[in-house]
């Protein structure tokens, strides 16, 4: 329902005051009709909201089976990354001294290999066949080489995130209209390879562009609430700023940030004492002991790290 404009008061009549005002505003917002989700449920792509220290911005994420998509082209972004570049200087470096050990490497190679002549030569004498030994070693092989295939079809089944990206880069819009007038645009970027991104970009409004609250996230806030203490601490702020950190560092191939937020750092410990620390019972009590032993400024300097590395490769859009 729109919103009545304002009309000055009848003087028989009362004024309003703050509190019911107040109540009158939140019913007229609850009138409102909600944001039609029928659009991004039928063609599985969502409008995401990041805040970050220099600014709010819009883009579209959705989930696909890993096999189905081309991860987004870093090349050009690395070739701007001086620190990188010197890391390949470094690597050619290691990579002559690894030539230089070759002949080294292989002597020791042709040695062990000697002694493994020996070792089966041994065997046989104790009875099994040089023709045992390699049907045992192919069937070894065979038996690796379907693990393998197992492992990387199950890789290739599950859904990783995708942005709205281009050429290593996030593109931020600071308004609905500007993010739908780029979805009508046909510019390049890496959502245009699923199938439901044409009939998006001939249907979606501006005011489609209405993220959840679960597509929301402040990572503005993230390194500021980690320096109040523990008990200041927000657990869904947190815990969100992980998913959508971990979410971004794999769609725009940050390796640093996954490092950081992979199982067993002390970034991950934190997070999982966070939701350790949101259920009730027994699992609540000692997740919040375990967060206690968490410290808060290692906590905030990683985080201060990882939203650094995120804000840099954003493209912002108006």
């Amino acid at each position: 329902m729109a919103r009545q404009s304002p009309q000055r008061p009848d003087a028989d009549e009362p004024e309003l005051d703050d509190t019911t005002a107040s109540a009158a505003a939140d019913e007229d917002e609850a009138d409102r009709p909600a944001a039609d989700r029928a659009l991004w449920d039928e063609l599985r792509i969502d409008p995401v909201e990041i805040a970050l220290p220099a600014g709010t911005g819009f883009t579209l994420r959705a989930y696909r089976p890993a096999r189905e998509l081309t991860p987004t082209d870093v090349a050009e972004r690395d070739q701007d990354d001086p620190f990188l570049a010197r890391r390949q200087v470094v690597e050619t470096e290691d990579d002559e001294e690894v030539v230089i050990l070759d002949e080294e490497f292989a002597a020791l190679s042709a040695e062990d290999e000697d002694e493994d002549d020996e070792k089966r030569a041994d065997r046989r004498g104790r009875g099994k066949t040089e023709a045992a030994e390699a049907a045992d070693e192919d069937e070894a092989d065979e038996d690796e080489a379907d693990e393998d295939e197992d492992e990387a079809d199950a890789a290739g089944d599950e859904e990783v995130p995708v942005f709205l990206t281009h050429r290593g880069k996030l593109l931020l819009f600071k308004t609905p209209e500007s993010l739908v007038s780029f979805i009508r645009s046909g510019a390049p970027n890496d959502l245009s390879q699923l199938d439901s991104w044409n009939e998006l970009s001939e249907r979606v409004e501006p005011a489609d562009i209405a993220p959840l609250d679960e597509d929301t996230y402040e990572l503005d806030l993230v390194v500021e609430n980690l320096r109040g203490g523990h008990d200041a601490w927000d657990p869904t702020l947190l815990i969100e700023a992980g998913e959508v950190a971990r979410d971004l560092a794999y769609a725009l191939r940050l390796p640093g940030v996954l490092d950081m937020l992979s199982a067993g750092s002390s970034l991950d410990d934190l997070d999982e004492a966070l939701r350790a620390s949101v259920n009730g019972g027994i699992g609540g009590f000692m997740g919040r002991r375990r967060l206690k032993k968490i410290g808060a400024q290692t906590a905030s300097l990683g985080w201060r790290t990882i939203v650094g590395k995120i804000s840099a490769v954003m493209d912002w859009r108006d």
